[in-house]
């Protein structure tokens, strides 16, 4: 263990060496480090009483607080994995996690979809956020716990419905250090550092800055969900650095201090409008001069590639972590030459640690050595990464491999096209041929050959449509094109592997 160093070892160093920080702040409640490691040993204490074993499941149903920091670093103590759940979902899609997690307790806040969850809740510990919760907390023992290995999988975050249905995505302490560190250096988190948490903390891009945060030794201030009004008390109130927000939240909270009532001026952020630039102090560093951009997902801790590592760079995703490496693979798993598109693949120390209970999607997932991300991407001359949009799947054509993102990318442009999606049909003179189906914009008119036009003047002739069909909408599952529905209304097939 002399090379670990998990989220719990982060914390207790933080009490000994940032007595009086104040590491978390929630409503009325205000913990310093030293305070945080108290309670994060008792409640493992308390937990560990209730059958929460090294790699047993703790699952967190309801809004952002302190206590989803808490009960993460509790389970980085015990060498268990926390999974902090989407409460907006339904009671169908939260029991389905129920089922699948097996949680040895669950932390809830009563809601509709919550509250019936916990009648006949199985053999699950249900706690009761609030009163419950505390009582746990202070009847716990303060007491030493053997230490845990920092690759041992601590967070797990639904996400990759491929079929449908999320897959926990598990991630370890050693993973989640790694990208804080590459994304402390790229924001350039300092001392006094303090995060608003006000994006769901269910979603990695909260996640991230939450632990980027903690492990500077900052404080993380905890909202329950986004109010505009309440984020400018707390900025104001607290002196926060930095809060999630992005487009239309920020004109909201433009929009709430209008009057000027709250000092918003030590948020260090994106420029976004004249108003808001006028509010906060607009930020220089990398991160925030890039408008925040790269590519990310869950499986990579957040952020696989940064803009702001590579200004002026020709691929609009930057490069890569410095703590992480980058290919673009064809199907055959070999490295596809700048300038093509192919699947973007990466392997380090960001990595997560596979799929909770998905051996056979893991395997595929992790063909080569390497973690294929579903994404496709293209190495730009200069060496930078552009993203191209998901994979889905391949389309064949003569000796050509067609990505149907690509094409969905060039079709969406055209100033008539409201939405779009690519199908292959059968070809008898080249195996498949690209089918476009467009939803055109409400008013807006366009001719198939104005479609195809559009598409070949951006891409190479091959790939543009051979077919197009005009429909109201794209059918979905959930935010993609649901690709088997249109296979069966527009008469795809012949694909690759099939």
């Amino acid at each position: 263990m002399l090379h670990s160093l998990s989220l719990s070892d982060v914390l207790a160093e933080h009490a000994r060496s940032r007595p009086q920080v104040t590491a978390a702040v929630d409503g009325d409640v205000r913990l310093t480090y030293p305070d945080l490691d108290a309670r994060v040993t008792r409640l493992a204490d308390a937990l560990a009483a209730r059958g929460v074993t090294p790699g047993a499941r703790v699952l967190w149903l309801g809004q952002n607080s302190h206590a989803v920091l808490e009960l993460l670093l509790v389970c980085s103590r015990l060498g268990a994995v926390f999974c902090p759940a989407n409460w907006r979902q339904s009671e169908d899609e939260l029991r389905f996690i129920l089922d699948d997690l097996t949680p040895a307790a669950v932390i809830w806040q009563p809601s509709e979809t919550t509250t019936p969850l916990h009648t006949g809740s199985g053999t699950a510990v249900w706690v009761r956020a609030g009163a419950e919760y505390e009582a746990l907390v202070a009847g716990g023992a303060v007491r030493g716990f053997p230490q845990v290995a920092d690759t041992e999988p601590t967070l797990a975050l639904y996400t990759a419905a491929f079929e449908g249905r999320p897959n926990a995505a598990l991630l370890s302490s050693a993973a989640l250090l790694a990208h804080s560190t590459s994304l402390l250096v790229v924001r350039q988190m300092e001392p006094g550092f303090t995060f608003l948490d006000n994006g769901p903390l269910f979603h990695v891009g909260t996640m991230m800055f939450c632990l980027a945060t903690f492990q500077i030794g900052g404080t993380n201030v905890f909202t329950p969900a986004f109010d505009a009004e309440e984020v400018c008390r707390l900025i104001d109130a607290e002196r926060v650095t930095q809060a999630f927000l992005f487009g239309q939240m920020i004109d909201a909270v433009v929009a709430a201090n209008r009057e000027g009532k709250y000092d918003l001026s030590s948020l260090r952020f994106v420029s976004h409008s004249q108003e808001w630039d006028d509010m906060i102090t607009v930020d220089d560093s990398p991160w925030c001069r890039s408008k925040m951009g790269g590519y990310g997902q869950t499986e990579v801790g957040g952020m696989l590639t940064f803009l702001g590592l590579a200004p002026g760079a020709a691929g609009f995703a930057g490069r890569p972590s410095p703590l992480a490496q980058v290919r673009i693979l064809g199907p055959d798993g070999a490295e596809v030459p700048p300038g093509e598109v192919g699947e973007i693949c990466a392997r380090g120390k960001t990595l997560f640690s596979g799929y909770f209970a998905r051996p056979d999607l893991n395997a595929v997932k992790s063909a080569y050595g390497w973690h294929h991300t579903g994404d496709l991407g293209r190495r730009e001359p200069d060496g930078t990464i552009t993203f191209i949009g998901p994979r889905l799947r391949m389309i064949k054509s003569g000796a050509e491999n067609i990505y149907p993102a690509e094409v969905e990318r060039a079709l969406r442009t055209h100033p008539a096209v409201a939405d779009a999606a690519v199908i292959g049909v059968p070809d008898p003179t080249w195996h498949q041929a690209v089918k476009a189906v467009v939803a055109l914009a409400p008013g807006a008119t366009a001719t198939a050959e104005d479609i195809v036009s559009h598409v070949a003047s951006q891409l190479a002739s091959y790939k543009k449509p051979t077919h197009v069909a005009f429909v109201a909408a794209i059918p979905k599952r959930g935010f993609t094109p649901d690709y088997d529905a249109l296979d069966a209304a527009h008469g795809g097939g012949n694909y690759p592997g099939a």
